[in-house]
């Protein structure tokens, strides 16, 4: 743990029983006394507080910044409005996917958040292909997520104006006495917010949130049961360099200018899978019984493998396990039966429709 990097909310953390691990290179709390599944319900039911400093956050200052982005990833850049915040992705050139990130118009700039473990390739791939354009890192903010469906009325009593943003919104404004960028986004599939705070701010703003009565620190471990349960894909298990966006069911990301157009990185190939489909399909899987069907777990149909599980765990709110995972496209379809091999032994599963619980953003 010594050679782990420290968010500004790590004494906190400490002080109120998180168990910290390391991840991505950072101590972080996986839980805390309350447990995994009481952090999950209070997310679902009330509001939540997680400490997401190990994501890299990034400024990119200049002209050309946001056409740059475009020959980077397959998204429309150019014509995001002001305060307005993107789904993304960047991609290579077999069409795989490097890394996902929310990109952010900030009016003067682009604001973008990349992926923890990835933060050490993503920063040096926009410095070295986006000539003109100032990438900076704020290594001086710190990140806080709220989430849940009492996430607003905890953070309007701080901030009144956030009652104003909608879902993928972004605003710069005054929280509790300290300038913050606030997003309505997250990670969870519930309503929530994305706090960018100076990291001298950051503990002082989170002890004011966790005073409210509806809201409670939750970890790691309740991050991906929630982000699973809302069939919000993890970078790493089920997207990655070997996974294009169509395959992993992102087709929604892209935006029909560039879906037409192309132009970034791997357009052939995403673009014949969105005229022909896919050889295979990311599915969420519903396993009969009790028994979890993890990672790296064989998806098969009779005799013959099909696929193969990239997440999965218990469904605190859906009440048992839940996963997602690949297979061929012809298996593809709800309601398609599966044979999951689950430490050597058949465990039927069926085929279901993302997501296993319904995701709770406000749109305007």
């Amino acid at each position: 743990m010594s050679d782990l990097k420290r968010t500004p909310l790590h004494d906190l953390h400490v002080e109120l029983g998180g168990k910290m691990v390391g991840f991505a290179g950072w101590e972080m709390p996986v839980q805390y006394p309350a447990g995994i599944m009481a952090e999950h319900k209070q997310c679902r039911e009330k509001a939540a507080l997680f400490d997401v400093s190990h994501m890299g956050q990034v400024v990119l200052q200049g002209d050309g910044a946001a056409e740059g982005m475009e020959r980077l990833c397959p998204q429309a850049f150019t014509t995001l409005k002001e305060g307005k915040a993107r789904y993304s992705f960047f991609t290579d050139e077999t069409g795989g996917i490097l890394d996902d990130l929310i990109l952010s118009n900030a009016g003067d700039h682009l604001y973008v958040v990349v992926n923890a473990a990835l933060r050490d390739q993503d920063i040096p791939h926009m410095r070295a292909s986006l000539k003109g354009v100032e990438v900076i890192e704020l290594t001086d903010q710190a990140l806080i997520a709220l989430q849940g469906p009492a996430a607003e009325a905890v953070l309007a009593e701080l901030c009144p104006a956030v009652r104003e943003l909608n879902f993928m919104e972004t605003m710069v404004a005054e929280t509790g006495g300290v300038t913050c960028r606030v997003s309505r986004l997250g990670y969870t599939g519930e309503d929530g917010f994305e706090i960018s705070v100076p990291a001298n701010e950051a503990e002082g703003l989170a002890r004011r949130l966790l005073a409210h009565d509806d809201c409670a620190p939750a970890g790691l471990g309740a991050r991906d049961s929630l982000r699973l349960e809302a069939g919000l894909c993890l970078y790493g298990n089920d997207i990655d360099r070997t996974t294009s966006p169509i395959e992993a069911g992102l087709t929604w990301a892209i935006q029909k200018r560039r879906r037409e157009e192309g132009g970034y990185p791997g357009a052939e190939r995403i673009g014949r899978e969105l005229a022909e489909g896919p050889a295979r399909r990311l599915v969420g899987i519903k396993p009969e019984g009790r028994a979890p069907a993890r990672q790296g777990v064989e998806i098969r149909v009779g005799d013959a493998p099909v696929g193969t599980i990239t997440s999965g765990g218990f469904g605190p709110t859906v009440g048992a396990p839940v996963a997602m995972g690949y297979v061929a496209a012809e298996h593809a379809e709800p309601g398609t039966k599966l044979d999951l091999m689950i430490r050597g032994k058949v465990n039927p599963a069926e085929v279901v429709a993302l997501p296993f619980v319904t995701q709770n953003y406000k749109r305007g």
